[in-house]
């Protein structure tokens, strides 16, 4: 499949574990947006619901680029889950220590393209 052009959505400091998030997003590799957005629609995973909002801008910002294009011609490109900062918290333990509770989160950056040739 070779693409005539490619539109972006980020969506940044999203409060989820990266590792938890890149499972669902391997899923939707490679597949068209109308196909990988009813797959995340259906999974229970946190992970999921914050993909699915990236996906739905990145189609949304094709679609007003090119006012040509269907959602049926779009597919997933590239999907990355970055490592964003990490919220550090104190977490009171037993016999008056403490402990760091890490609180991760994530960037998602979703890239479609037109399919070209069908």
């Amino acid at each position: 499949m070779a693409e005539k052009r490619k539109y972006v959505a980020t969506t940044k400091f999203l409060i989820a574990s990266p590792t938890k998030v890149r499972p669902v997003a391997n899923v939707i590799k490679r597949k068209t947006c109308s196909e990988a957005m009813a797959i995340l629609e259906n999974m229970p995973q946190k992970g999921a619901r914050l993909i699915c909002g990236t996906l739905k801008s990145a189609v949304s910002n094709a679609l007003y680029a090119n006012k040509k294009l269907d959602e049926d011609m779009l597919y997933v490109k590239e999907i990355r889950i970055d490592e964003g900062p990490r919220l550090k918290r104190v977490w009171f333990r037993a016999r008056g220590r403490a402990d760091m509770l890490l609180r991760r989160m994530c960037h998602i950056t979703v890239e479609v393209a037109e399919k070209a040739g069908e």
